[in-house]
């Protein structure tokens, strides 16, 4: 066996530990398991141990993964709760943060590559974010709603913008290409709202708990419907399956509260227990510590990606502040919406590809991308809840049967 073929053993054992240990520091403090994941990665990866190299069924798992997630977080987004002023005044937050992150990438990649430093440092990792939100019981709080509104504007609009920037750069074909989508888009959501949905849900019903699993097998049906026809248009997955989770959530609004809470319970499997985990772990594997290592350049950067992560999107979550916010929950806010990871590693993706910016850049920001999901939502909780919820602690008539 080669090191890409020990990788399909090692992964799914490093998935296994990663949750061991985010719960042996629970007592101390709630880390994101993703960040166990990413160092884990990169420690048994060919920058450090070399037990795990890229390997094809790995990197097609890891693509999966990463669409679940973008899946995961249109589904949980609330489009009702979050529409009208919530989703304007985030947007306004984003354009803010654009322009000053292109101002500052102008100082390191002059050039195309400040657009796609500019991009990845205006976007929030709604998809990251969204199980620390859920299971601190923050998501239907003004405080949890107006980070979900930032976050969707966060996690979509980049990815909008980095299509947008692309086709500029070669025919006017992908333009209206890129526009055809978005109006079909446009089109499913609206269909979703206004088709009946009681036969479906009937069905979903009625295979709940048999071999059919019809609700499961749709889902991954629609996922792979409009991830294809992403890819078929020569856009970036991920619109595509950030709105498939859009039109699978309005699917089943009006479905019985506890077939709904059944089928997203099967996919939060698939999604979290599976492909989610592969991702997070495979870019720790493919992360390019050498041309971090190797570049005192390079390695100055991280601390000033950071940084302007931090500012640039801290400042522009000011705008989503709840009214009579405290000074913590704003500190929070600014914290939370700072934390950024997946869109970062696309968009440098695509920059490397496209040779707009350096892979040491890439590295840099993929680095800071790291500590921010590391230090952002763990110092942001502390500072909006009480320790006892951030730790994981909970009330003993809450805790599930067997649960010490």
């Amino acid at each position: 066996m080669n090191a890409g073929d020990v990788g399909l053993v090692l992964i799914p054992l490093l998935a296994v530990a990663a949750p061991l240990l985010a719960r042996g520091v629970r007592p101390i403090v709630r880390v994101p398991i993703i960040v166990f994941e990413l160092v884990l990665g990169i420690l048994v990866g060919p920058a450090v141990l070399g037990w795990v190299e890229p390997h094809a069924l790995l990197e097609k798992l890891s693509d999966f993964g990463l669409a679940m997630l973008f899946f995961v977080a249109g589904s949980e987004i609330d489009f009702r709760a979050v529409a009208g002023r919530p989703v304007m005044r985030a947007s306004l937050g984003w354009v803010m943060s654009v322009a000053l992150g292109i101002g500052v990438g102008f100082f390191f990649a002059p050039g195309e590559g400040m657009v796609v430093i500019g991009i990845a440092l205006s976007s929030t990792a709604l998809g990251t974010l969204m199980p620390i939100l859920r299971d601190a019981r923050e998501l239907d709080t003004p405080f949890g709603k107006a980070l979900t509104a930032i976050g969707a504007v966060g996690e979509f609009l980049p990815l909008i913008a980095i299509s947008i920037f692309l086709s500029t750069r070669t025919t006017p074909v992908a333009a209206a290409v890129l526009l055809a989508f978005v109006l079909l888009a446009v089109v499913a959501v609206v269909a979703a709202h206004r088709v009946p949905h009681g036969r479906l849900h009937a069905i979903v019903r009625a295979t709940l708990h048999t071999s059919d699993q019809f609700g499961v097998r749709f889902v991954l049906l629609l996922i792979a419907a409009l991830v294809g026809l992403s890819v078929m248009l020569d856009l970036d997955m991920l619109l595509g399956a950030f709105v498939a989770g859009a039109v699978w959530r309005i699917i089943m609004a009006r479905a019985p509260k506890k077939d709904a809470e059944a089928v997203e319970s099967k996919l939060e499997g698939i999604a979290f227990g599976f492909l989610v985990p592969i991702f997070f772990l495979y870019t720790g594997v493919n992360f390019d510590l050498q041309a971090l290592l190797s570049s005192p350049a390079a390695m100055a950067l991280v601390p000033l990606f950071l940084i302007a992560l931090l500012v640039i999107r801290g400042s522009a979550a000011q705008f989503s502040a709840p009214d009579r916010a405290t000074v913590r929950d704003r500190a929070a806010l600014g914290l939370l919406t700072a934390t950024g990871l997946p869109i970062i590693v696309a968009v440098t993706a695509i920059g490397v590809d496209e040779k707009m910016i350096e892979p040491g850049t890439a590295a840099a920001l993929v680095g800071a991308g790291m500590l921010s999901v590391l230090f952002f939502p763990v110092l942001g909780m502390l500072l909006h809840g009480d320790r006892d919820r951030i730790a994981g602690r909970r009330p003993a008539d809450e805790l599930p049967q067997g649960e010490l």
